[in-house]
């Protein structure tokens, strides 16, 4: 029996397993990802070019398993509910089938001053994945990614 993979998407506590373990299961996850587009997007003269029905049904988790297997690290957070550790957050935006990516961190870490930089590598890792992703600043100037299946 196959254990289930949980994508991280930076809202969890810090990931307590092996990184040579969590690197091989994020290769795997990334890779079913793919064979989901070969086998379904068969209309596509490439199919691994555009998100598959699948991603678009869960656009959070599967945009949190291509940063993460692209070797984008994911924020977490504590028991305490502080953020220990800095990296990428995927949640739901407003708007139906639009993830929100965020680079969120520790007080202090510079997160803040990082995003510009760290959410244009997000960006262009989804972008050559076939997901637009578009950054916005919302309040206090706070920077973030809408991402969405380019159709």
């Amino acid at each position: 029996m196959t254990a289930r993979f949980d994508a991280a998407t930076g809202d969890e506590a810090p990931i307590e397993t092996d990184p040579r373990k969590r690197t091989a299961a994020v290769r795997a996850a990334f890779d079913s990802l793919l064979e989901i587009r070969r086998l379904m997007n068969t209309d596509s003269d490439d199919p691994l070019a555009t998100p598959a029905a699948w991603e678009r049904h869960q656009p959070v988790r599967a945009v949190a398993i291509a940063l993460e297997a692209a070797g984008i690290p994911p924020s977490a957070v504590g028991a305490d509910g502080h953020r220990p550790a800095t990296g990428y957050r995927c949640g739901e935006a407003e708007r139906a089938g639009v993830v929100r990516v965020e680079w969120l961190g520790p007080t202090g870490s510079g997160a803040a001053y990082a995003a510009g930089e760290q959410l244009g590598n997000c960006a262009r890792v989804l972008r050559g994945l076939g997901w637009e992703a578009l950054e916005y600043r919302g309040r206090g100037r706070h920077r973030y990614l809408e991402v969405e299946p380019l159709p």
